[in-house]
């Protein structure tokens, strides 16, 4: 092998990947894999496409390594093959934020609405909910706080929120968060809170991008 043609073997394999990243709904599924392991059928509701559709988009995520399966009876659940490619989503995302306006006038868009918390660190929202002065919300279903949450967060999940109010203190602020920027759960979460009375924000960060600048994760 000359090494004209090992060169072009090397940049091969690393296409593999971009060729994996390629569509818009494994990036998506990639996302959802980052809340932590789901069986395919999971995948698919959660992702609104069929599970056919879905197995297909995750063979390809397979055959680039970046997920890995488990079988439990008829089930096959998969999950992702590291950290690093939770980490590689948000950093594609972010460079994507950098260079493409579009998803910038998009993003922003969420931003300016008054749910979101603006002005707040992520160290000092972290030390206020350590104090109790502000009460974060997972809004994500319970499978997904379970497998890794933002410390000091309740789980409370969307669809029970309503139901759970009166666990929630009506003296303090509520901070929501679920899967990230591209996550709307927070969105509807903080309108519910406000529409009863509580001064509720949310923020645009998840696990992953928690994770990701070097903060923790309880499991």
């Amino acid at each position: 092998m000359t090494a004209k043609t090992l060169n072009s073997l090397l940049y091969e394999h690393v296409a593999r990947i971009g060729k994996a990243l390629s569509s818009p709904k494994r990036l998506e599924l990639i996302e959802l894999l980052a809340q932590g392991e789901k069986s395919v059928e999971t995948l698919a509701a959660q992702a609104a496409i069929d599970v056919r559709l879905t197995s297909a988009h995750l063979r390809a995520l397979r055959e680039a390594r970046l997920v890995e399966t488990r079988r439990d009876g008829k089930y096959v659940h998969y999950r992702l093959s590291g950290a690093d490619v939770a980490e590689l989503w948000v950093a594609l995302r972010q460079a994507a934020e950098e260079h493409l306006i579009e998803l910038r006038v998009a993003l922003e868009r969420i931003a300016s609405h008054p749910e979101a918390l603006a002005g707040e660190s992520r160290e000092s929202l972290l030390a206020k909910a350590r104090s109790g002065e502000v009460i974060v919300i997972d809004v994500r279903p319970q499978a997904e706080f379970a497998a890794g949450h933002l410390p000091y967060a309740r789980s409370l999940p969307l669809d029970e929120l309503e139901r759970r109010l009166a666990e929630l203190p009506a003296d303090r602020s509520v901070v929501a968060y679920c899967r990230g920027p591209f996550c709307l759960m927070s969105d509807e979460a903080v309108r519910l809170l406000r529409a009863h009375g509580y001064r509720a924000h949310k923020i645009s960060d998840g696990v992953a991008e928690w994770s990701m600048h070097g903060l923790p994760i309880e499991r």
